[in-house]
């Protein structure tokens, strides 16, 4: 079937990207969903992150790409052998497609799928195929999903259905900001009651962090980023303080706020300087995670003694740690019952057509989730 899809052909083009445009809607060939795929039509869509370290060339990936990865929407058709979907199903993407069938998988940690990380890495879906064509070339897949578009053919397991009825922008959140930041909060960190927190970045992941650890009972949650509206976001949505990583001092700042530093820190940029704080705000004895995704060749170093010395903990948080046919629905259903009020991140509405302002938007931290709406 023909749909329109949003192309990225080049990486590492200089903004504004309403100027140098690196995206392109273009009209592509659609395969039909073959074994154990679903064919979904895409109601809405989020800006991440991960979409823009695409772009930028901070994520390297093979191209031409069609991206996007946030999503929600309807199933249309499945292939043979699919027996969880039906034709109508409402559903969330998620961007790991786990087999089943790996160790991780077998230990119950599906984001961590080993032939998941490898079709990701290539541009393919877990079946090693592609099923978006040109009429000259194949155009690879973004982490099994490929969501800025009409439709998308998918893994089953890139699917979790949805029986709520919900918005799909709201139901877009699920697929990768909120999982992933209130996923290293409640599973990889495992955030204590009444334990202090420091977020340091706060994207539509950090700010799922923060909302993550109040739900979680913190009895302090400090949001630390550059960008001052962030901060008065922060608070908003329920900081108990906020702090300017601008500021030459800041972390001496967090330690006298807190007597000595916090149980549990969280970065979210993606940036070596961001971990280095987080680090550094960590109290003896504490736990420091980090859901960043920088280039490859970046490198973070640290007083190799205060592993030992101070027993802290450094960890890495993919996806939130999280299995998302569990924590999918229980975030939903906190979120409807007012404690985990991620939909209050949506800061804007778009159409497929906008994405390149859309990402020069998300660029300037500005914004913490950006919408595309198929509609």
């Amino acid at each position: 079937m023909k749909v329109k899809s949003a192309i990225l052909r080049a990486s590492g083009v200089q903004k504004p990207y309403a100027k140098s445009r690196p995206i392109h809607i273009e009209t592509v060939e659609l395969d039909s969903p073959e074994v154990g795929e679903v064919l979904v039509q895409i109601k809405a869509a989020s800006l991440c992150h991960s979409d823009l370290s695409v772009i930028d060339g901070s994520r390297p990936r093979p191209l031409p790409m069609a991206l996007g990865h946030e999503a929600a929407g309807i199933v249309v058709e499945v292939g043979a052998g699919v027996t969880a979907f039906s034709p109508g199903d409402k559903v969330v993407c998620v961007f790991v497609p786990s087999c089943g069938h790996c160790i991780p998988c077998s230990e119950g940690r599906p984001a961590l799928c080993e032939p998941g990380a490898v079709s990701n890495g290539a541009g393919t879906l877990i079946s090693g195929s592609i099923r978006i064509h040109t009429e000259t070339e194949d155009v690879n897949h973004h982490v099994g999903v490929s969501a800025f578009a009409e439709y998308a053919v998918v893994s089953e397991n890139s699917l979790v259905k949805i029986e709520e009825d919900l918005p799909f922008e709201k139901l877009a959140l699920f697929g990768c900001a909120v999982i992933t930041g209130v996923g290293a909060v409640v599973n990889t960190a495992n955030v204590k009651l009444g334990s202090t927190v420091a977020v340091i970045g706060l994207g539509g992941i950090g700010l799922s962090a923060l909302l993550g650890a109040i739900a979680a009972g913190a009895s302090e949650v400090i949001a630390i980023d550059i960008n001052d509206k962030k901060l008065v976001q922060a608070k908003e949505l329920g900081a108990t303080a906020v702090f300017n990583s601008r500021d030459e001092d800041v972390v001496e700042q967090v330690k006298k706020y807190t007597n000595g530093g916090v149980d549990y820190a969280f970065e979210t940029a993606g940036a070596v300087a961001a971990l280095d704080v987080a680090y550094a705000v960590t109290k003896r004895g504490g736990i420091t995670t980090t859901t960043g995704l920088p280039h490859p060749e970046h490198q973070f170093s640290f007083p190799y003694v205060t592993l030992t010395a101070e027993e802290k903990t450094l960890k890495g948080s993919y996806v939130g740690s999280c299995v998302p046919k569990r924590d999918i629905s229980r975030y939903i259903e906190l979120m409807k019952q007012g404690r985990l009020p991620v939909d209050e991140l949506m800061s804007n509405i778009i159409t497929l057509e906008d994405i390149n302002e859309g990402f020069d938007l998300l660029a300037t931290g500005d914004s913490s989730r950006i919408i595309i709406k198929m509609d």
